[in-house]
């Protein structure tokens, strides 16, 4: 999950830095096309929310019960692109804590084997917080809910 995750970062970049196509009407922007940088950025959202699958605790406390509510309803606004912009920048933080919380590999003498592993998932987290924050900067795309509304 964590290796589609960040595939997904990566198609969202490679879907900012594709090119528009050429048109017959330079400057003029068409109405109802959907081009190929849109779908991509489609598949970098569900692929960038794939990571938070693998952070759901499955405890009957009532911390990780209110922590996988709010991951989840963040997971399924950014999946849909509802209010996009925000919902990643929250997960953006609250991933931050989280990893910093729980993957303290500083915490970790080096000669221990747990050292590297969580030194490893730290850092493919924090690639994963930057694909959020492309989120963030560029917005949903066009096949979102929050493109759907300035329709409406």
């Amino acid at each position: 999950m964590r290796n589609l995750a960040l595939g997904g970062g990566l198609l969202l970049l490679l879907a900012e830095s594709r090119g528009e196509g050429k048109s017959m009407f330079a400057g003029v922007p068409s109405m109802g096309e959907h081009s190929p940088k849109q779908y991509m950025q489609l598949g970098g959202r569900v692929l960038l929310v794939l990571m938070f699958m693998t952070l759901l605790h499955f405890d009957p406390s009532f911390i990780s019960i209110l922590q996988n509510l709010v991951g989840t309803a963040l997971i399924v606004l950014v999946a849909i692109g509802y209010k996009t912009k925000l919902a990643a920048l929250t997960l953006v933080l609250w991933l931050f804590a989280v990893n910093v919380y729980f993957n303290a590999f500083w915490m970790v003498p080096t000669y221990k084997p747990m050292h590297d592993f969580l030194k490893y998932d730290f850092f493919q987290t924090m690639s994963v917080i930057g694909g959020l924050l492309l989120i963030v900067a560029l917005g949903p795309g066009g096949v979102s809910m929050d493109e759907k509304k300035k329709l409406w």
